[in-house]
């Protein structure tokens, strides 16, 4: 396959022009030449872009990605990290499945009122607790997803 021209490379990956300037700017991907003004790839910058979306979907930081990509554009993934990150997500997970069961509860309390629904008002006292909310945050995280049903 013939190099691509950044427009190429943008068009195939979806990724906006700027985007991957940017991500030049971070080595997280590296240009191979010019022609003209534009900036020329190899085509296996569309992998490399690939596991960058893969990455960010998986929540790595473009520092964290960068430093699993090597100076050859070939991923150097260190497999703990991996594996500790699908820790969060599971916690993640559990957290947000706990809140949503929550608010489906609530949804469908009989009463006239949310405030004079019992299932509304525990999770209310979760939230004022700060047992719910996301990692990281002020009220920190779901601690006992127990705790709003």
């Amino acid at each position: 396959m013939r190099d691509l021209d950044i427009s190429e490379v943008a068009k195939r990956s979806g990724v906006p022009a700027s985007t991957l300037r940017y991500y030049e700017e971070r080595g997280l991907i590296s240009s191979i030449g010019r022609k003209g003004l534009r900036r020329l790839f190899d085509p296996g910058v569309l992998d490399q872009l690939a596991l960058i979306a893969l990455g960010r979907a998986s929540g790595f930081s473009l520092g964290e990605i960068a430093q699993m990509v090597g100076t050859d554009g070939q991923p150097r993934i260190d497999r703990e990290k991996l594996d500790a990150r699908a820790d969060e997500l599971d916690a993640t997970i559990r957290r947000l499945t706990a809140v949503r069961d929550g608010l489906r509860r609530a949804a469908r309390c009989p009463a006239p009122h949310h405030m004079e629904c019992s299932k509304f008002l525990r999770l209310l006292r979760a939230a004022a607790k700060g047992l719910i909310g996301a990692p990281g945050n002020a009220h920190g995280y779901l601690r006992n997803p127990n705790s709003v049903t």
